[in-house]
C-alpha cells in the first residue's frame, strides 16, 4: 500500500485501484483490568487502577468507479465525549459525509453504530440508503430505540457473500453476536477490516492469548485473533482494526508465541 495523505485524524493509502481511509472518531479510556488471561482473571492485578486508551477507527473504502462505502462509523455522542469526531476526520481528509449511501457494520456494539446520529441529533450521513449488518447483530442495533429510524435501511449479511465489490463478509466470532470482518482484495494487497479481535495492541499482539472482559465468549475470541493473526503474518494480510491505534493499519510479523504489529507509514 501507497501513502497518499496522513493527517492528525485521517490517513489515506492507494492500492491498486483502491483508496482505503482510516478516520478517527476519537478514543476512549477503561481499565486495564478489562485484559483477561485464558483462566478468566485480571491479565495483572497490579494494573487494577491503571487505564488503557483504545483508539476508535472507521474505515473508508473507495474504487475510483463507484462511491465510497463507510464501515463502522464510531460512538457519536452516546457515550464518552472523547468520542463522536468523525466528521473532523471526514473534513480532514477532504471528504463528505453526504457521499456516504453505503455503511457496513462489523457489528452493533455503540462505539460502531451510534455516530450514525450526530452529537446534534441530526443523521450523520444524510444519503445513507442501505446499511450492511451481520444477520447475527440485528436483533442488537434494533434494541437500540436512538436509531429506530435507521431500520428500514438494514440488509442482513452472513459469512462469505460478496457484500460490494471487491469485498467479502469474513465471520469473526466471540466478541459480539455475529462479529464480522470485510476482505477487501485491491489486487496487489489484501487487506481485512477486522473490527474488535484486537482491543489492547500493545498487549495482545505479543500475548495474543489475552481477552478482554467485554468479548462475549472469550475461548471464541482467543480461537479468532489466534487463527487471523497467523494467517496475516503468513499471508501478508494487512489488518485494519477499530482499536489499533492510529493509523489503525499495518502487517504482523510472528515472534516466538506472539507477533509484532508494524503500523502503515
Amino acid at each position: 500500500m501507497r501513502i497518499a495523505a496522513r493527517t492528525q485524524n485521517a490517513f489515506g493509502c492507494t492500492s491498486g485501484p483502491w483508496t482505503i481511509w482510516s478516520l478517527s472518531d476519537g478514543h476512549v479510556d477503561l481499565p486495564a483490568s478489562s485484559l483477561r488471561d485464558p483462566d478468566d482473571k485480571p491479565q495483572d492485578s497490579r494494573l487494577a487502577d491503571e487505564t488503557v486508551r483504545l483508539s476508535v477507527n472507521c474505515f473508508l473504502i473507495q474504487l475510483a468507479s463507484q462511491d465510497p462505502a463507510l464501515i463502522d462509523c464510531g460512538a457519536g455522542g452516546s457515550w464518552d465525549d472523547t468520542m463522536g469526531y468523525l466528521g473532523r476526520a471526514f473534513e480532514e481528509a477532504g471528504l463528505s459525509p453526504a457521499s456516504i449511501r453505503t455503511l457496513l457494520l462489523t457489528h452493533a456494539h455503540n462505539d460502531h453504530i451510534n455516530g450514525l446520529v450526530s452529537r446534534d441529533g441530526n443523521e450523520t450521513f444524510p444519503n445513507l440508503n442501505r446499511i450492511l449488518i451481520p444477520e447475527a447483530a440485528t436483533a442488537t442495533f434494533n434494541a437500540d430505540a436512538s436509531l429506530s429510524r435507521f431500520r428500514t435501511l438494514l440488509t442482513p449479511i452472513n459469512h462469505g457473500d460478496d457484500v460490494i465489490p471487491g469485498v467479502t463478509a469474513v465471520a469473526l466470532p466471540g466478541h459480539a453476536p455475529g462479529h464480522t470482518g470485510y476482505r477487501l482484495d485491491t489486487g496487489e494487497d489484501t487487506i481485512l477490516i477486522c473490527g474488535d479481535i484486537v482491543h489492547v495492541p500493545a498487549r495482545q499482539f505479543a500475548h495474543p492469548t489475552l481477552t478482554w472482559a467485554y468479548d462475549d465468549d472469550q475461548a471464541t475470541a482467543r480461537m479468532t485473533r489466534l487463527r487471523v493473526l497467523a494467517d496475516a503474518a503468513a499471508t501478508g494480510t494487512w489488518l485494519a482494526g477499530a482499536h489499533l491505534g492510529r493509523p489503525g493499519m499495518g502487517q504482523v510479523e510472528r515472534i516466538g508465541d506472539g507477533y509484532r504489529f508494524e503500523e502503515a507509514g
